[in-house]
């Protein structure tokens, strides 16, 4: 009634998903607005679909995976067609198998494998209901499945009272209170006989156009009130006013009716076994039930289901405390230790107030079982209550500082910082209070780069040193990471400190390859590049090796990779990063693959693949919206529009990411947005900019990527604007780093600056040697600037025919690359030759989305659209429908005809592809 609007949005989507385009749509409103009403409408509308539905309940959000369990239960016999990963993941988060913890991403994936599956058969219509209480395994797979639909027959709808982060940026529709007409049609059609018109008109009032408050508010007034109008003035919202009524209405009905609705209350499995079991516990009849369900507040069979949540919460909170602990009792009594120990001990949980041992042990063990079907947040909340029922102080510390770090793992971050204090407060020992500030830095770190995490994180480092060694030299190296993300932001204590307090630190008797990474790092920080560089090299190279196995995990490899550019070592800074890329897809770890992702964006960049790092920018942003998790760090989309040349984009960039940088304390950002400036203003030809720009850039001492970079971009807008002692200081400060370094992108990123300031025959050598040193590399992008500014000199010599050769080769190049910038400074110097400049050549690029290419490529190299969705964490279906788009673009039938139309195009890459 009154919801013409509503239903059509709906109806939409059903239109849409049965005709292949899947899609998804967040219903929000106040409770009682009718949100359930609307999926059942939906449902009734949609006959040929297999409906999957499943409700989110908040006596359940402590269960991992429990609402996705029920909601994937007519797919369940289809698991073993799964990816063995995605089987397995799924089978021990559902308890139908033992294993290790699954990651809960590759959980996620597999749920869109099953509705995938069950699509090609029929379309699929997939309702949760009160979403806010969705436990967070269940939230984040089903609004991961629901941001990856495409081109699926599958349609989710949501139904929730506010749009939560796990629902952020899916489409919404939300559901309004009724307008004055409906809401009067609906009151009149639930009164049991007639009333006066300003009766009438004061429960619309009140009601505030909510149907159920139409519906329910009316039972909750005696004859005489409805009948005179005479009941007390309204002073609580509808919310509270319905669940009031429903109070009321359950406090009028005998004990015994009162304890059943209370125990099918406190239990949300639904499961009328238990409830009887725990209600002949406590001595109610079977009779009870009659009265129970002639309130039309519950109905007990087949499943026990309340007529909405308002009613359970209501009856919940309206029990005293003493009821509540004998309902949990007798429903722990009830639940088989054997096959849901679990939920008994949740149950147990429930029972105490006062610390108990006992229990608190129970919980412990739970949440152990919770975190190894991959319920980190579900461990987390156990081991909070754990800690809360421990007798122990010391032992009540120690819960709760491991319960501190499970809310950290789970992103609970605010209560984690609760839980620590809490331990910080009970008696430590110096190995756990080590921790406790291990983990207090972290949290810091976290929460604002900057700040107060490099100092944090060094005290830890030293309190750590006699007690264990290994995690001490890990806690370094975190903090020199830290200082190096705040740099001139941070107040104390900078780079080079805590690289002297890590050298000057105990070592372990056989370093493994992280320490050998601190040790390259700090003496690298601390000394210069003539005195860490090698030692950082030798380091990287352990990494690099594919056969290594005594290799740290990710969070290494990822420092790993971008230390390699650091030192100028592009081809380990390539093998290193497509490493950690490789290695977060293949095991599901989505938390981690944006980071990953961003990371091998400037790889990319520096080989002219413009469009490959516009793919990874786009997917590691859709993979954050994907699971909910914070935007990736702007480092990879300000790159790739300076390299791009596009003011405007870098501009809009720098205003959002300026302030999260400054906000969060991280100078390493304003840095990178210096030196993307100077680095796009040399490219538009706008040297005195540049120059500012790259001054601000290396101005930051303790930054050493960034920083580096905007060195050579100095140098270029330097000797461009008659600063020639400024040019010839940055050139001896690179060749400082450069000479150490020693590699083919060092030799050639210095011949090709010192150039710049030579006179005579050197200048032609110099020019010709960066070439010959960029050739047989990937470093397209800086082979085609060496082009430019060698046949800039030759220009200026009065050397046109020369001059022409290299311009034209670095013109085509950036045209290749669609730098934009460089290509029309690259014209502009063409044309003053002489030469008239052809617009640029056809590139698929041009016709195909990011993700149509990256498809395209995938398929064009051999890959099959299984693996293709894997790789991509898409659907199959979503890989036939962009390779179809691509084919059709690009005008081919085939992967064959595809690869030869790529191949057209595509220059290989001097060295071997990638």
């Amino acid at each position: 009634m009154g919801r013409s609007r509503e239903r059509e949005a709906l109806d939409r989507l059903v239109r849409a998903a049965r005709s292949g385009r899947g899609g998804v749509l967040v219903v929000h409103g106040v409770p009682g607005v009718g949100k359930t009403a609307l999926l059942d409408d939906t449902a009734s509308n949609a006959q040929e679909f297999l409906v999957l539905r499943t409700a989110g309940a908040e006596a359940e959000q402590e269960f991992p995976y429990a609402a996705l369990h029920r909601f994937c239960g007519p797919a369940l016999d289809r698991i073993d067609q799964l990816p063995a990963p995605q089987r397995d993941a799924l089978a021990v988060a559902f308890g139908l198998a033992a294993g290790p913890a699954p990651n809960q991403f590759v959980v996620a994936l597999a749920v869109l494998g099953l509705l995938s599956s069950l699509a090609t058969e029929q379309p699929v219509l997939g309702l949760i209901d009160d979403a806010h209480w969705l436990d967070r395994g269940s939230s984040l797979a089903l609004a991961f499945v629901a941001r990856r639909l495409v081109a699926e027959r599958i349609g989710i709808v949501f139904a929730t009272r506010d749009v939560g982060a796990a629902l952020v940026r899916l489409p919404v529709l939300q559901v309004e209170a009724l307008g004055h007409r409906d809401a009067r049609t609906l009151l009149e059609a639930a009164l049991l006989f007639p009333l006066d018109e300003q009766v009438i008109e004061r429960l619309i009032a009140e009601a505030d156009g909510n149907p159920l408050a139409l519906i329910e508010l009316p039972r909750d007034r005696t004859t005489a009130e409805l009948a005179g109008g005479f009941g007390l003035p309204a002073t609580a919202t509808v919310d509270a006013r319905m669940e009031q009524s429903f109070r009321r209405r359950v406090a009028a009905l005998p004990r015994e009716v009162r304890t059943l609705i209370l125990i099918a209350a406190s239990d949300p499995t639904g499961d009328p076994l238990l409830v009887w079991r725990a209600a002949a516990a406590m001595g109610v009849s079977q009779s009870a039930a009659v009265e129970a369900e002639s309130t039309g507040l519950i109905v007990l069979h087949p499943q026990v289901a309340f007529r909405h949540p308002l009613v359970r919460s209501s009856v919940y909170r309206a029990a005293g405390q003493d009821e509540r602990t004998d309902v949990h009792r007798a429903l722990a009594v009830a639940t088989d230790a054997h096959v849901d120990p679990d939920r008994r001990a949740w149950h147990l949980g429930q029972t105490v107030i006062v610390p108990d041992e006992e229990i608190a042990a129970d919980l412990e063990q739970m949440a152990a079982r919770a975190q190894a079907r991959g319920g980190l947040a579900a461990g987390a909340a156990f081991l909070k209550r754990s800690a809360e029922l421990t007798v122990s102080p010391a032992l009540r510390a120690g819960r709760a500082l491991v319960a501190a770090g499970a809310k950290y793992e789970a992103a609970a971050i605010d209560d984690a910082v609760v839980l620590l204090d809490m331990a910080e407060g009970g008696p430590l020992d110096d190995f756990q209070l080590a921790q406790a500030e291990v983990l207090r830095a972290r949290i810091a770190f976290v929460t604002n780069r900057g700040s107060d995490a490099p100092r944090l994180l060094l005290a830890a480092a030293r309190r750590l040193e006699p007690l264990d060694v290994a995690l001490s030299r890990e806690t370094y190296l975190d903090a020199l990471g830290s200082a190096m993300f705040s740099g001139r932001l941070s107040i104390t204590p900078n780079p080079r400190e805590v690289a002297r307090a890590a050298l000057a630190a105990p070592k372990v008797p056989h370093p493994r390859p992280v320490d050998l990474l601190l040790d390259g790092l700090a003496a690298r920080v601390a000394d210069g590049p003539a005195t860490g560089t090698a030692r950082l090299r030798e380091a990287l190279q352990v990494y690099a090796r594919h056969d290594s196995t005594a290799v740290e995990g990710p969070r290494w490899r990822w420092l790993a990779g971008r230390l390699a550019g650091f030192v100028w070592d592009y081809s380990t800074w390539d093998t290193l990063t497509a490493e950690h890329v490789r290695a977060a897809r293949d095991v599901g770890m989505l938390a981690e693959l944006p980071l990953a992702l961003v990371s091998r964006v400037g790889v990319h960049l520096l080989a002219g693949e413009m469009a490959t790092a516009a793919a990874l920018v786009e997917e590691a942003e859709m993979l954050a919206a994907a699971t909910s998790n914070a935007a990736p760090p702007a480092y990879g989309a300000i790159s790739l529009a300076a390299f791009r040349g596009n003011e405007d984009e870098l501009a809009g960039l720098a205003a959002a990411a300026g302030r999260d940088f400054r906000a969060r304390g991280e100078s390493m950002g304003l840095t990178a947005l210096s030196w993307a400036a100077a680095a796009l203003c040399n490219a538009l030809g706008r040297y005195d900019d540049a120059f500012e720009a790259a001054v601000e850039a290396t101005n930051d001492a303790g930054e050493t990527w960034y920083a580096a970079l905007a060195v050579v971009e100095l140098i270029e807008a330097a000797s461009r604007t008659g600063r020639r002692e400024r040019a010839a200081q940055a050139v001896d400060s690179l060749s400082e780093s450069t000479r150490a370094s020693d590699t083919p992108w060092a030799r050639g990123i210095e011949a090709r600056s010192r150039a710049l300031l030579a006179d005579g025959e050197a200048v032609e050598t110099l020019y010709r040697e960066a070439i010959e040193w960029f050739e047989p590399t990937a470093l397209r992008v800086d082979l085609a600037r060496t082009h430019l500014l060698y046949g800039e000199w030759l220009r200026r010599e009065g050397r046109r025919v020369d001059a022409r050769s290299e311009l034209r080769t670095a013109h085509e190049l950036f045209s290749e690359f669609e730098m934009e910038g460089f290509a029309e400074r690259t014209r502009v110097e063409l044309e003053a030759t002489g030469e008239h400049v052809r617009g640029r050549p056809f590139h698929p690029d041009d016709k195909l989305t990011s993700q149509e290419s990256h498809v395209a490529r995938l398929a064009a190299e051999g890959h099959t659209n299984r693996q293709i969705a894997e790789y991509l964490f898409i659907s199959q279906k979503t890989v036939e429908y962009h390779l179809k788009k691509a084919y059709r673009k690009l005008d081919v039938t085939s992967r064959t005809q595809l690869a030869r139309r790529l191949a057209q195009v595509a220059r290989p890459l001097p060295g071997g592809t990638r």
